[in-house]
């Protein structure tokens, strides 16, 4: 069941005029005349290139959508036409991380174990700046496990899962700052979404994400990455899979893959610097016991597409 609608700011630029949209029984205001309200995650790629004539959409021209069941009438994949992010990989406590888990999950993966006692997380703070809902911003908080009905064997498959380009994941927390994405992503994905102000920042030498806690009003979190130099502009295509649970508590997964036209990755610790206030999603990441910093990825430029979820 959906949370109440968060007391926050919703990302919809303040010209921008809205209106409302019904997802699911849900009124969900939409930027009047945008990409979703006028093609329901299904647009031309024609009037893409019209509306972005810069951007490069032959990736998309390979993949096809179709009509799917979501909870609601979409498309799948979801596309994310132009897009940017960091990710911090940290350690953290095994137990802890086990515990977070539903246990049909762990029947079928696990944390990845990197020493006695230690496990890995992944924060991630997504810019998405057009894409068939729009544009919003993002931030996943998951645990790094190994693929469903695989053998663990901590390191060794971290190594293959770097090698292959092709990681899991258990999703904890995902704040998203529009309500379009936040009811997606509840309803149609069965992911932990909730609606709070998420503010990006750019900077000479770095990109900062102010994380606002909904209930006090107050910046909670806050993640500031380092441009990196020496950017690779090869592009790459990275798959990003989550394993969890649907509305009527089957086990399910969903993917989504990335093509990374610029990035660049460090393991220097004060690559990113993430500071914590006295907010939930605050008090959340301590409870992790997180330890040190292992990589530091800066995305500037990729597309990807989102794949509806399916049973596991």
């Amino acid at each position: 069941m959906l949370a109440p609608l968060a007391d926050a700011a919703n990302g919809i630029p303040d010209h921008a005029e809205t209106r409302l949209i019904d997802i699911a029984g849900h009124p969900v205001p939409v930027v009047k005349g945008g990409l979703y309200d006028r093609y329901r995650s299904n647009p031309p790629l024609a009037v893409i290139q019209a509306e972005a004539p810069g951007l490069d959409l032959g990736w998309f021209k390979g993949l096809e959508k179709t009509q799917v069941d979501m909870g609601f009438a979409s498309y799948s994949p979801n596309f994310y036409y132009q897009n940017s992010r960091i990710t911090a990989v940290y350690t953290a406590d095994l137990e802890r991380l086990r515990a977070l888990m539903p246990t049909a999950v762990l029947a079928r993966t696990q944390p990845l174990q990197v020493w006695p006692g230690r496990g890995l997380v992944a924060l991630t703070a997504y810019t998405y700046d057009y894409c068939d809902n729009d544009s919003y911003n993002e931030i996943a908080l998951s645990i790094i496990t190994n693929k469903p009905g695989t053998s663990n064997f901590g390191p060794l498959t971290l190594a293959g899962q770097s090698l292959s380009k092709d990681f899991w994941g258990y999703v904890l927390k995902l704040p998203v700052n529009t309500e379009l994405a936040r009811v997606r992503g509840v309803v149609g994905y069965n992911l932990p979404k909730w609606l709070t102000p998420i503010n990006r920042r750019e900077e000479a030498d770095a990109v900062s994400y102010d994380i606002v806690d909904a209930q006090t009003g107050k910046v909670d979190v806050v993640m500031r990455g380092r441009k990196l130099e020496g950017l690779s502009h090869e592009p790459e295509l990275v798959t990003n899979s989550f394993t969890n649970l649907d509305h009527l508590g089957r086990l399910a997964y969903g993917y989504a893959t990335s093509r990374q036209t610029a990035h660049a990755a460090s393991l220097k610790t004060d690559s990113m610097v993430l500071v914590l206030g006295d907010g939930s999603l605050s008090r959340y990441i301590r409870e992790l016991q997180l330890g040190r910093m292992v990589k530091y990825e800066y995305v500037p430029a990729f597309q990807s597409a989102l794949y509806a979820p399916k049973p596991l």
